[in-house]
C-alpha cells in the first residue's frame, strides 16, 4: 500500500543497490593476498614474541644504551621500533616487547602504571616502521605504491622513536641511573652473536622487497616462516604444545581484525554512492582558506576517529575523503596516508577504543583508569611530533 508522502523506491532499484552492495563487499575491500598478508604478520608477531627472539633484541638493546638516564624506557622505545619493523602490528608490540620490559621497570623502581604507560606508547611504533598492513592497506585504497609507502615510513618512525627516547630520558631519569659500568668487548660479541639472527630478520624482509625478490605482502610470509625457523631449530623454545597456542592466538587476532574490516564495508559503499566524500572534501575547503589550518582540522578528525575505531577501520573509511582535500593542497598521497596511519596508531592509545592500553595493563597488572592518565604525556608528544613531521616541510616550502 503506497503511503501519502512517502517515497517508495522501486523493487529493481532496491535490488540493484543490494547487488551493488555485495559486489562492493566481494571485489573492492582487502583481498584474498592482503588477507593472508595480514594473517602471516599476526602469527609472526606470536612466535616472535614465544620463540625468544624479542629476549634477545632486549638484551642486545639493553647492553648498547646501558649510558642512557633512564635506559629501561629507552630500550622499550627502541626494541619496540625493531619489532614493529618485524611484526608490524601495534598490540603484539606491546605484548612481545612490554612483557619483557615491563618487569625490568617496575624491579627498577617504575610504577606499574609508568610502565604500562611506555609499553603502550612504545608499541604505537608497530604500525609506523615499515613493513606494515595498515600500510599495505592505505596503498591498496588509495593506489599509491606499497614500496613507495615502505620508504617514506622511515622519517616519522625515526622521528617518533627518537621523541619517546628524549621524552623518557628526561621524564625517568630518577628511576633509572646511567650505567657506567665498564664491560669487556666479549661480553658485546657475546650479546651480538645471540641478537645477530633476529637483527637480520628486517634487513632480509626490507632488503628482499627493494631487490625484487618478494611483493611487500609476500614479505609477511618470508617474516613468519623464518621466525619459525629460528625458533624451533635455532633457540628450541617452540615446541608443538606451543605452536598450538601460537596459531590459536593468531586466528582469533586475525578474525577480530578481519572482522572489523569487514563491518566497515557498508559505509565505505554508502559514503562511495551517496558521494558524500566529495561532499565533504568541498565543504571543508569551503570553511578554511588556510593550508595549515585545514592540515590541523585533518588531525583532529582523525584523532577523534582513533578513539573509537580501528586503524584499518579508519583506513578505509577517511582515505576517500581526505585525498580529495590533501591533492587540493599540494599534500602528496604518500605524506596523507603516513599522517593518517600515525594518528590512527595514537588513537591506539587514547581511550575507549585503545587497544594498546588494554594490552599493557594485562602485561602490568594495573587498570585502564590509572594507565590513562600515564599516557596524556605521550598523547601530547606523539602529536606534537605528527604535527613537527606536517609542518616543518611545508614551512620550508618542501613537498611531503
Amino acid at each position: 500500500m503506497d503511503l501519502p508522502g512517502v517515497f517508495l523506491p522501486d523493487k529493481d532499484v532496491v535490488l540493484a543497490n543490494v547487488l551493488e552492495l555485495f559486489h562492493f563487499l566481494l571485489s573492492d575491500h582487502l583481498t584474498a593476498v592482503e588477507c593472508r598478508a595480514l594473517k602471516m604478520v599476526v602469527n609472526g608477531g606470536n612466535i616472535m614474541a614465544e620463540g625468544g627472539i624479542s629476549d634477545r633484541l632486549i638484551s642486545f638493546f639493553e647492553l648498547l644504551l646501558k649510558r642512557l638516564p633512564g635506559r629501561l624506557s629507552c630500550i622499550c622505545v627502541v626494541a619496540s621500533g625493531f619489532f614493529g619493523a618485524i611484526s608490524g602490528s601495534n598490540p603484539a608490540t606491546v605484548a612481545a616487547i612490554g612483557g619483557i620490559c615491563a618487569p625490568k621497570m617496575i624491579e627498577k623502581g617504575y610504577s606499574r602504571e609508568d610502565a604500562a604507560a611506555i609499553a603502550a606508547s612504545s608499541g604505537t611504533l608497530g604500525v609506523v616502521i615499515p613493513p606494515s598492513i595498515p600500510m599495505v592497506t592505505y596503498a591498496v585504497t588509495a593506489s599509491v605504491s606499497v614500496t613507495a609507502m615502505f620508504e617514506a615510513g622511515w622519517i616519522p618512525g625515526i622521528m617518533l622513536i627518537i621523541g619517546l627516547c628524549i621524552g623518557n630520558m628526561f621524564w625517568y631519569k630518577h628511576c633509572d641511573s646511567v650505567d657506567k659500568t665498564k664491560y669487556p668487548v666479549k661480553v658485546y660479541v657475546d650479546r651480538f652473536v645471540k641478537a645477530i639472527l633476529a637483527l637480520l630478520m628486517p634487513m632480509i624482509i626490507l632488503g628482499g622487497i627493494y631487490a625484487g625478490i618478494f611483493t611487500p605482502t609476500e614479505s609477511a610470509s618470508v617474516a613468519c616462516i623464518y621466525a619459525l625457523i629460528i625458533s624451533v631449530f635455532v633457540f628450541r623454545e617452540v615446541n608443538l604444545k606451543t605452536l598450538y597456542k601460537i596459531f590459536a592466538d593468531s586466528c582469533v587476532s586475525s578474525a577480530v581484525v578481519l572482522f572489523v574490516v569487514s563491518m566497515s564495508a557498508p559505509f565505505g559503499w554508502f559514503m562511495t554512492t551517496e558521494n558524500i566524500p566529495t561532499i565533504l572534501s568541498t565543504t571543508i575547503m569551503a570553511i578554511f582558506t588556510n593550508k595549515f589550518v585545514i592540515l590541523f582540522v585533518m588531525n583532529l578528525l582523525l584523532l577523534f576517529l582513533g578513539c573509537f575505531l580501528e586503524t584499518q577501520s579508519i583506513l578505509l573509511l577517511v582515505t576517500p575523503i581526505l585525498l580529495p582535500i590533501a591533492t587540493a593542497l599540494g599534500v602528496s598521497p604518500i605524506a596523507l596516508g603516513l599522517i593518517i596511519i600515525v594518528n590512527t596508531s595514537i588513537g591506539m592509545i587514547t581511550p575507549p577504543m585503545a587497544v594498546n592500553l588494554f594490552v599493557a595493563t594485562g602485561v602490568c597488572k594495573t587498570t585502564i583508569g590509572a594507565v590513562s592518565k600515564k599516557i596524556v604525556k605521550y598523547l601530547i608528544l606523539e602529536f606534537c611530533i605528527l604535527l613537527l613531521y606536517m609542518y616543518v616541510p611545508i614551512i620550508f616550502g618542501i613537498n611531503i
